[in-house]
């Protein structure tokens, strides 16, 4: 299934002014079906989340293993990652997606970071797992050129 990883235009806004920690905050992933608005949405407000139930809960999964680091001395390329992270349903499906939004537990008003776009709707039907699978190349790179 092919993907887009698409980063909020005011999320650059605030990884600049400190907003966002990319080294030391907690990131959580949401699942909506509402297309994100890539400039305009800058917190999770601005987000619908799926509802609540059989295996997802409002707010999301925490992120693990989370790094920003430059990819080798002197590239100029810094790579912003996670492990893998996945929703598992239970007692029925959790309900129809399209989205995966990644954002900032810690900052003031669980600022957007990035959201993935599937595509296509998805659901996740009882007793199976939806895997975000973060490629070696990380969920986000930045260049200085």
């Amino acid at each position: 299934m092919a993907s887009t990883a698409l980063v909020f235009d005011e999320a650059m806004y605030n990884i600049g002014n400190g907003l966002i920690d990319l080294d030391s905050h907690t990131f959580k992933a949401v699942l909506t079906n509402t297309a994100p608005v890539q400039d305009t949405s800058a917190l999770l407000a601005d987000i619908t989340q799926i509802a609540n139930g059989n295996g997802y809960l409002t707010g999301g999964v925490t992120l693990s293993g989370v790094t920003w680091a430059e990819t080798g001395a002197g590239t100029g390329i810094w790579q912003w990652t996670a492990s893998d992270f996945s929703w598992t349903a239970s007692g029925g499906s959790i309900a129809t997606f399209r989205y995966v939004v990644i954002y900032s537990d810690t900052s003031t008003g669980d600022a957007l970071l990035l959201y993935v776009d599937y595509g296509t709707t998805l659901v996740i039907t009882d007793g199976n797992t939806f895997y975000v699978d973060v490629q070696a190349a990380g969920l986000a790179r930045f260049t200085v050129s």
